[in-house]
């Protein structure tokens, strides 16, 4: 399997969750396509992956869930954070995952908090700060980057916590580490705070990766609002030149789906 290769006309490396697209195929099958279309592979939780049958296809992988259970901002939740994010690590050494994402909070496997939080107090917040340099700790002895990742409340996910991309900043500039960074969803974003290019611009130090899909629909850059070549324009102009992941269902057909995607940030 060939591994993934830049595009012309495209600065970033581009990446694409096989959790989402050909759908009707086993995971392996997804990875193999995805990889063979010359993007990078994301995968959620490796718990429900044969992650021998992963490595086997050749793909490259930009990113993984990187724990399995637990919270940000409760002792009980934190430790259990910490435990499952050790268990993460060597699968995402195994598969050549350089980036391991987190959440505020577990979420069910219909994306809703395990834990719900409607009032986030300093508390939680000194809690989660005190868990998230635990987590760059873990990260830098391992030599893999833990991402925080934004959530919105209003469509997918209600009742997370820290789920706005200037919660995650916040927290990630606290501490203030190589190995923590954000995982800034555009999608999330534009439904919960919009403004996304000011928003890159202000989150741009602390980036360790760009997740993409339209709104409304989650489906690929060009089936809804947002105007995905001005961004990926601006961000070039700012200097990134890290991975755009899509993280998207697809409208139609796959492929022409992926086509959309690297279309959109392909610079002309």
């Amino acid at each position: 399997m060939p591994s993934a290769q830049p595009f012309p006309g495209v600065p970033f490396t581009l990446a694409v969750s096989s959790e989402m697209v050909f759908r009707s195929l086993l995971i392996v099958e997804r990875v193999k396509r995805i990889a063979a279309l010359g993007f990078e592979v994301e995968i959620w939780d490796w718990t429900r992956h044969d992650i021998a049958a992963l490595k086997a296809t050749g793909a490259r992988f930009s990113s993984m869930t990187g724990y399995v259970t637990g919270t940000l901002s409760d002792d009980d939740g934190a430790d259990e954070l910490i435990r499952t994010a050790k268990l993460s690590i060597p699968v995402a050494k195994e598969l050549g995952i350089p980036r391991l994402n987190l959440h505020g909070t577990g979420l069910d496997n219909r994306g809703l908090p395990v834990q719900p939080l409607e009032v986030v107090t300093g508390a939680h917040w000194l809690k989660a700060r005190g868990t998230l340099c635990r987590i760059a700790d873990l990260g830098e002895e391992a030599g893999v980057t833990f991402v925080l990742e934004n959530l919105n409340a209003p469509v997918d996910h209600p009742g997370v916590p820290f789920g706005r991309a200037e919660d995650c900043l916040a927290l990630v500039a606290s501490v203030n580490r190589p190995s923590l960074k954000l995982m800034l969803d555009l999608y999330h974003a534009q439904i919960g705070e919009g403004n996304l290019i000011e928003l890159c611009r202000k989150c741009l130090p602390h980036i360790g990766e760009i997740q993409v899909a339209d709104v409304p629909g989650r489906c690929e850059p060009g089936t809804g609002e947002i105007n995905y070549p001005a961004i990926a324009s601006a961000l070039a102009t700012m200097g990134y030149s890290g991975t755009v992941g899509l993280e998207a269902f697809a409208s139609g057909n796959d492929e022409l789906a992926l086509t959309r995607f690297r279309d959109a940030f392909t610079l002309r």
